[in-house]
């Protein structure tokens, strides 16, 4: 997915696609799953509304195909239907990302967390709580394993962005989240 599919403006420098389908395959167990989320702007997050798994080769595992992880899916997915402007234009979360498993790119990390960065730092948090946020994960978390920063500063530093205005139309509510 491009930026263009992100349409949606979510906070000031965010733009989310409204919805989107992801595929993944587990050659392991021999399953494939589909699954269509769409942004629910009340729950302010991506809501899964179907999921379809297939077997795609013989003697898959039959108990896989019962049981499926849409959290996972949604990690992977939700980055690519973000879209954050920047000096450069539009690009999505994933287009930012340089290592597997990160969301911003360990420079601008660093950048963020020195004094005096306050609107740079309010604008990498929401771009962080906007993609952990939107894919049902706990974006206190996410701020503190991307930014390098202990529980208590993330929390300060989200707090301090919804107060800004930089998390309007996300939300994420603690805990087990009801579709898991």
């Amino acid at each position: 997915m491009s930026h263009r599919a992100a349409t949606e403006p979510i906070g000031s420098a965010l733009r989310i696609a409204p919805g989107f389908s992801a595929t993944t395959v587990d050659d392991e167990t021999g399953i494939e799953t589909t699954l269509d989320a769409i942004y629910d702007a009340d729950a302010g997050k991506y809501v899964v509304t179907t999921i379809v798994n297939r077997a795609i080769r013989p003697g898959f595992d039959e108990i896989a195909l019962r049981h499926t992880a849409p959290q996972a899916i949604l990690q992977v997915a939700v980055p690519q239907c973000v879209a954050v402007k920047l000096d450069k234009g539009w690009t999505t979360i994933s287009e930012l990302t340089q290592a597997e498993g990160r969301i911003i790119p360990d420079w601008l990390a660093s950048e963020v967390v020195k004094r005096g960065t306050k609107t740079e730092r309010m604008e990498v948090i929401q771009i962080l709580y906007g993609a952990s946020a939107l894919a049902g994960l706990p974006p206190v978390r996410t701020v503190q394993v991307e930014l390098g920063v202990p529980h208590r500063t993330a929390s300060d530093w989200i707090g301090k962005a919804r107060a800004a205005g930089y998390l309007k139309g996300m939300s994420y509510t603690p805990g087990r989240q009801a579709d898991e």
